[in-house]
């Protein structure tokens, strides 16, 4: 019986160790990424503008990927045919006038 309650003992130790560890590793982690988020938010913007391609001059790089793919924002078909009425004010149907 007393082989038994040691045996138990010893298990529980383990366990309360590793749960103290991966509790630790937590807080450490946390504190790391917190300590760190000015460095890391950076990190990541410079690596998202150089997978798609803008950190070599924008679209107008020769090598740039997104080239091809990219609207001529300046195209004459974007702007309006007609003059635009304000969202608040009815249309002019011609009643009355």
């Amino acid at each position: 019986m007393l082989c038994i309650i040691n045996v138990m003992q010893k298990i529980v130790n383990v366990l309360a160790i590793a749960s103290s560890v991966v509790s630790l590793a937590v807080v450490g982690g946390g504190i790391y990424v917190y300590t760190q988020k000015d460095a890391i938010i950076e990190d990541i913007k410079q690596k998202a503008i150089g997978s798609i391609g803008l950190g070599t001059g924008g679209f107008s790089g020769a090598t740039s990927p997104l080239r091809d793919l990219a609207p001529d924002l300046g195209a004459p078909d974007l702007a309006p045919t007609a003059p635009q009425s304000s969202p608040g004010m009815m249309p002019d149907i011609g009643l009355g006038q």
